[in-house]
């Protein structure tokens, strides 16, 4: 009897001899009556355990000792995967005699005032079955999303982390010397997206990207896993926007469909989606919260957390959709690489709102050089630095019509869920106060 089987596969051996391989992670010592639960990937197997002397040999043994066990599976609907193990035999691989600081069979704490305790032993609450359900949730969520891509023809990329310039400019980039030059980390893969339309037409990234933000916000981090969308030969703004929403409406359905269970358990909302994405201008979103609030927000070139909120609310309640579309920005809010509409006064750029935050910013791109050059040199960039050399050349050279996203996986996760903080979506997150564990 040597080889292992899961705890989710005990149904499928009743009456068998077999041998499972775990963490210790709860004890219920009743003298006669003695109840051991051991957790593998799959989930827990609860023991019989009557025999004393098989008991004393975890005498000081703590919560996370690894174990080997062999017994016969017998059916109890009460018990995990509606089996459990009796006659056993146990036979400890690892031993831990350390007390845990924290228990890790119980629910653990997501209050705001308790995440440097949830953080400071991420190494141990992740062994919760509860937390377990949020990362694999999210793995399951990144899976969806990289399908939805590459079956559309979508070429993954991989670009570097260590740039000679910041992608975009401003304060908020991390500067570290490299062997006497100045390197930064990169803010996105923004640049080198766009560079490889101009060979694959369609291309994503999902990696790292490294933002140096001052603020300890519900929605900030320094460290954060993004999700890069370019698609070249678009008609127009709108087949991006659509394009975009389709692929964050079949990955919620699939998630919501597989994770029902876990979802529930986690007491994330219920889904909402309308056929199509509702979309609002952010004039008309301004006006509707000004009417609504008697606060008046006319004059903002962009949404505030307050706004995002309430279209968000509208939405779901009004037109039955988690998802909003904000779009037409206006002109003073355009970066170098946005396509403008001068006459309208407004960018072709969208911000996709979802529950209440934006996770994903949608823009048209500028693809002829010589704008390109115009609107750089007006924003104040050099064009003849060596940090814009290469992505100037693959406008020069002949670069399509194109636009995508930059989608935050961190926000999508904890919207999802129902987190009150994108730091709960991240395993090991990265804030201005924390660099561990």
């Amino acid at each position: 009897m040597n080889e292992r089987i899961l705890a989710r596969e005990l149904g499928e051996h009743i009456g068998e001899q077999v041998l499972i391989r775990g963490w210790l992670h709860k004890k219920r010592l009743l003298g006669g009556l003695n109840f051991l639960s051991v957790r593998d990937r799959s989930g827990l197997t609860q023991l019989l355990v009557e025999d004393k002397a098989e008991i004393e040999k975890l005498r000081g043994m703590q919560i996370g000792t690894v174990l080997r066990v062999e017994g016969t599976v017998v059916a109890d609907e009460r018990a995990p995967f509606g089996a459990e193990l009796h006659e056993v035999t146990l036979g400890v691989e690892s031993p831990v005699t350390d007390e845990p600081p924290i228990e890790i069979d119980k629910n653990i704490d997501h209050r705001s005032e308790n995440l440097d305790t949830l953080f400071d032993n991420r190494v141990l609450n992740i062994r919760n079955l509860n937390e377990q359900k949020i990362f694999k949730i999210r793995a399951a969520m990144t899976q969806y999303l990289r399908e939805w891509l590459t079956e559309r023809e979508f070429i993954e990329i991989d670009t570097p982390k260590l740039l000679g310039a910041a992608t975009e400019g401003g304060a908020e980039v991390f500067e570290l010397d490299y062997f006497g030059k100045t390197a930064t980390l990169a803010q996105s893969p923004q640049f080198y997206k766009q560079i490889m339309v101009g060979a694959f037409e369609r291309v994503f990234e999902l990696n790292h990207a490294y933002r140096a933000e001052p603020s300890a916000t519900t929605r900030h981090t320094t460290e954060l896993t993004m999700l890069d969308v370019e698609i070249g030969f678009v008609k127009d703004h709108a087949e991006v926007r659509q394009i975009i929403g389709e692929m964050v409406s079949d990955v919620l359905r699939k998630t919501y469909n597989k994770f029902a269970a876990e979802l529930g358990s986690l007491q994330a909302p219920e889904l909402k989606l309308a056929d199509k994405i509702p979309e609002f201008t952010i004039a008309e979103i301004h006006e509707l919260y000004t009417k609504k609030t008697g606060t008046d927000t006319t004059a903002e070139k962009d949404l505030t957390p307050d706004e995002e909120k309430f279209i968000c609310e509208h939405a779901r309640k009004n037109l039955g959709s988690d998802l909003v579309f904000a779009t037409d920005f206006p002109v003073e809010a355009a970066k170098f690489y946005h396509k403008i509409d001068a006459e309208k006064g407004v960018v072709y750029w969208a911000d996709l709102l979802y529950r209440g935050l934006e996770v994903a910013t949608c823009p048209l791109r500028e693809n002829n050089y010589d704008k390109m050059i115009e609107q750089m040199q007006k924003a104040g960039l050099d064009t003849n630095h060596i940090g814009y050399k290469y992505y100037l050349q693959a406008f020069k050279y002949g670069l399509p019509i194109h636009g995508g996203c930059g989608f935050g996986v961190d926000r999508f996760v904890k919207q999802t869920i129902g987190l009150a903080n994108v730091k709960e979506a991240m395993l090991f997150p990265r804030d201005i106060n924390r660099l561990t564990p």
